[in-house]
């Protein structure tokens, strides 16, 4: 098995990441960050904003449309309300970056076996899968600059100057522009930049330096045309969402800079092999090429630097961290899988043991565990129980076995196919935990509209996971602290709780106030008041 994996591994890589990520695609709940994006995804098609984009009718300026475009174009071929064709983009992109990966580990002169497994390290990391449901479009930035950085390393380390590299470059540059802004070329292009010029030293520059500047011409030009075309086509909207976007970087969730020195752990199943491999002094003496492995090191590290600076953080923001990470890991784990059998040091082999002794318990005790999660709904969730119990259990057993056979290089494959056995079987588990009674759809609102001839609005803005769920604009009537009330006699209006009192108050002289229902988003027992709305029917007296 694991011969024949080795050797198909963009075949494999293929295999492995379609198996974790398009099977259950559209199984996790929705999040906030992907309900905006996918409200501007749904407006391109319905009102043809494909450059002034807009998120429930309102201009969204905050993000370049690149991956909108890309998730719109997913969503005319497969459905424009379906969430799998709208995850979709971004779950290739994961398989681009681990492609972009492997070829980039064998421009560093790594073996085809060790490209590989870097490859996989970088595709089941945490953060590089979790964020698919979180910030989607950060995955497009960081996997187009990384496509763009292969080429850019490509021009410079060739003994002769290719313009080929620096257009490709530049095109992929350009599409991590478009993607997220400038937020990839500080979070990934200056770290590998400075880190490519501590180890490398920029040898025989003089002659692609022309080559050089062109790619950054190239690059400013399809990366910032949008922007420009936004700034003069709506000057006034787009200042507007500029300066709130830039404000926050320093006075919105701002942390400490020691905030990521926890980086490391956003690896997931990685995070004791990731952390000894940034332990320099011990590992530089046993990789066998050092050069690319202080490239990597220094990568990684002038990256966390980097992002540290910035007042604003978020964890999300680590994830372009984990590409360099995931190459750095990749020499502790090649040293591991050629060394490990003679290691006789507890201090070396002690930490091996734990990481993967650990992920070997979760596998066997994973079945009583989950036994005791499902509890009442155990018959629903039967066939899914016993397929995740069974693999993992299975998995956990081989794995300490490999590790009493101090064969590390089964052992790395069996972590592989422990996550992708969790996301095969074990992820619509996850629906065990949707047990809010009180849900209610505000999609279902439609059919009250129609049958009374309204329009409904809302008082404050609704959320964006309501915005979609509703498939619709809400428009807010409260602004500026004053109502402006729509010239309809008789329409819906959409409240919370705590304005219902200031609310009444304002209408009352002139409107009657009915409550119809109450809409409920949240899908889990933990309510959370800004997903739950009050329609009231509003006429005039």
């Amino acid at each position: 098995m694991i011969k024949t994996l080795e050797k198909y591994p963009l075949l494999s890589l293929t295999i492995i990441v379609s198996l974790m990520l398009l099977i259950h695609l559209d199984v996790p709940n929705i999040t906030i960050m992907e309900a905006r994006n996918f409200i501007s995804s749904r407006e391109m098609i319905q009102d043809n904003n494909w450059i002034l984009t807009t998120m429930n009718g309102e201009p969204r300026y905050q993000k370049p449309p690149l991956p909108t475009w890309l998730t719109a174009v997913s969503g005319l071929l497969f459905g424009a309300n379906s969430l799998f064709a709208l995850r979709l983009p971004a779950a290739l992109m994961v398989l681009f970056s681990g492609f972009v990966c492997y070829y980039f580990s064998l421009k560093l002169s790594l073996s085809k076996n060790h490209s590989f497994r870097n490859s996989l390290i970088l595709v089941t990391s945490f953060y590089v899968v979790g964020i698919l449901n979180e910030a989607p479009w950060d995955i497009f930035a960081h996997g187009f600059i990384f496509a763009g950085i292969y080429y850019l390393f490509t021009l410079f380390e060739e003994h002769t100057s290719n313009w080929k590299k620096a257009f490709l470059a530049a095109v992929f540059f350009g599409l991590s522009m478009l993607s997220k802004g400038p937020v990839s070329l500080f979070a990934v292009f200056l770290p590998f930049i400075i880190s490519y010029g501590i180890v490398f030293k920029f040898k025989n520059f003089k002659q692609k330096l022309v080559p050089f500047l062109s790619f950054i011409i190239l690059f400013i030009i399809l990366g910032s045309w949008w922007f420009v075309y936004v700034r003069y086509a709506d000057p006034e909207a787009f200042l507007a969402i500029a300066s709130r976007e830039t404000g926050n970087w320093s006075s919105y969730n701002v942390k400490p800079f020691y905030y990521y020195w926890s980086f490391f752990v956003q690896s997931g199943l990685w995070t004791i092999p990731a952390f000894i491999a940034l332990l320099y002094p011990y590992l530089i003496k046993r990789v066998e090429n050092k050069k690319a492995y202080k490239f990597t090191f220094w990568w990684t590290l002038i990256a966390v630097v980097l992002l540290s600076t910035i007042p604003e953080k978020k964890a999300r923001y680590l994830m372009p961290v984990l590409i360099p990470l995931a190459l750095n890991t990749g020499f502790y784990i090649q040293f591991l899988i050629k060394e490990f059998s003679t290691l006789t040091s507890k201090k070396e082999t002690i930490p091996v043991y734990f990481n993967f002794g650990l992920i070997a318990t979760v596998g066997i005790c994973f079945p009583v565990v989950l036994y005791f999660v499902l509890n009442d709904s155990f018959e629903l969730y039967f066939i899914n129980y016993i397929s995740t119990s069974l693999a993992l259990l299975t998995i956990g057993i081989f794995m300490i076995r490999s590790l009493i056979q101090k064969n590390i290089k089964v052992t790395f494959y069996l972590s592989i196919f422990f996550m992708l056995s969790i996301f095969v079987f074990g992820i619509p588990i996850s629906k065990v935990f949707n047990k809010n009674d009180a849900f209610t759809s505000i999609n279902s609102l439609h059919l009250y509209e129609k049958e009374k001839g309204i329009k409904t609005y809302s008082v404050g803005d609704v959320t964006p996971e309501m915005i979609w769920d509703y498939n619709g604009k809400l428009k807010n009537i409260h602004k500026n602290n004053r109502l402006e009330f729509p010239s309809e006699k008789k329409f819906g209006l959409l409240i919370t709780n705590d304005s219902f009192e200031k609310i009444n108050t304002e209408l009352n002289s002139n409107y009657k106030l009915e409550f119809i229902k109450t809409y409920n988003l949240n899908v889990g027992a933990k309510q959370k008041n800004r997903l739950v709305r009050q329609f009231y029917l509003v006429s005039k007296k």
